[in-house]
């Protein structure tokens, strides 16, 4: 029986895909294996930074009253009664005539309120006593790091669902998370069906190919975040597929197929969402490549049905399943980024629907240039590895010519 397709929007698709979207368990991690995950909450300052007012160099804490009238031709000197280095908290108050050596980084002394750079300063010794003279006259706060001048207590820091980089896994060792709130990565089941697909490690045979497909999706999982679980190859038998789709939504958060999603005789994942009894979505999109991708719901989890052909493969992951994984990890921004550029290179033949072109972004004399990366054919793999945008030509538009303002998708 030939399945009955309607056409659907991409954003209307997309639209689908997210109303079944979830946000994902909490587990603990250490800060050393917080790289690259979610946060679960969002990251508030319980305490100033820094704590103490301090030293951002190094130099002579003193109390200014006592250079107020210095100059160059009349100095003062400056007993020296304490030196204290990060970390150490002076034992004595600074009292008039008084200073005290300090380091980088050290608590500001008791009565000081300004630190003089030391090198424009000068130590002499005299009477067993060390002294410190200067020259010019400092005011009040002069080189003094105030408590709280980073950030304050109580300040929102980092939002909830943020990815852990270098910048954040700061603000969590500063904060002392030394167990970081994740969330938990989703496991997203893969399998390629297709008698025509080899693994990786054998050898070419006529009329077959190897699957590429769920090694690119691995990577694309990866990237994302989540934890991909490639159940390997599926051949083309109906009871076999239906058994291994079964088992393998039993396990999984989210199921990937690729392949066996058309109108071919051997294309069943249309007939296996029916004997599930899933809910399909929509199973076919105003998009190329990747019209024929389908999603369907089965018991609150989803089937991406994405097409076979590599390139279309790799977009339907990034248009649809992407966004979908970034929601449960909580991120306020699910989708890829939307930037404008110039085309570089002309698309001549119309298309009725929308277009996601794989493409490569350079910069010309301060414009940000975009053409395509090589052939424009949903098979096509080639192409993909040297892509690093999706340039959108919506449909019923006609052609496009090289110097055309389009819109693109940032794919890093």
């Amino acid at each position: 029986m030939l399945t009955v397709r309607k056409v659907i929007e991409v954003d209307k698709a997309l639209n689908k895909v997210l109303e079944h979207t979830k946000l994902g368990d909490v587990e603990y991690v250490s800060i050393e294996e917080s790289d690259g995950r979610y946060l679960a909450i969002p990251l508030q300052a319980d305490h100033d930074v820094p704590p103490f007012d301090r030293s951002p160099v190094d130099g002579f804490a003193i109390h200014t009253a006592d250079t107020r009238d210095v100059s160059p031709d009349n100095p003062v000197e400056l007993e020296v009664i304490e030196e204290i280095g990060a970390g150490i908290v002076a034992t004595r108050e600074i009292k008039a005539g008084q200073a005290i050596r300090i380091m980088t980084g050290a608590k500001t002394p008791k009565g000081a309120d300004a630190v003089v750079m030391l090198e424009l300063t000068k130590e002499i010794s005299r009477d067993n006593k060390r002294y410190v003279v200067i020259n010019q006259p400092s005011k009040s706060g002069d080189n003094i790091t105030f408590k709280g001048d980073d950030t304050q207590r109580g300040t929102l820091l980092i939002e909830k669902g943020r990815r852990v980089d270098p910048g954040v896994k700061a603000l969590l060792a500063t904060f002392g998370y030394a167990k970081v709130p994740v969330i938990k990565k989703p496991v997203v089941g893969i399998y390629a069906t297709g008698t025509e697909l080899l693994e990786v490690h054998e050898q070419l045979q006529p009329g077959k190919i190897r699957n590429s497909n769920s090694h690119m999706l691995i990577s694309q999982i990866k990237k994302v975040g989540a934890e991909p679980k490639n159940f390997g190859n599926l051949e083309d038998d109906f009871e076999r597929c239906f058994e291994a789709v079964s088992k393998a939504l039993e396990i999984v958060d989210v199921l990937i197929t690729t392949g066996g999603v058309s109108v071919g005789d051997y294309d069943f994942l249309p007939e296996i969402y029916e004997k599930l009894g899933a809910n399909v979505l929509f199973n076919k999109i105003s998009m190329r490549p990747g019209s024929v991708t389908t999603v369907a719901e089965f018991n609150g989890k989803l089937l991406f049905g994405l097409s076979g052909n590599p390139s279309a493969c790799f977009v339907g992951f990034e248009l649809f399943v992407r966004p979908w994984l970034k929601t449960y990890f909580g991120s306020a921004n699910p989708h890829l980024q939307k930037i404008k550029a110039i085309l570089d290179s002309d698309f001549l033949v119309p298309n009725s629907f929308t277009r996601f072109v794989r493409g490569r972004v350079s910069f010309e004399n301060g414009r940000l240039l975009v053409s395509s990366s090589g052939v424009d054919k949903s098979s096509n793999v080639t192409v993909l590895a040297n892509s690093d945008v999706l340039i959108i030509l919506p449909g019923g538009e006609g052609a496009y010519k090289k110097g055309t303002i389009i819109e693109i998708l940032l794919l890093d």
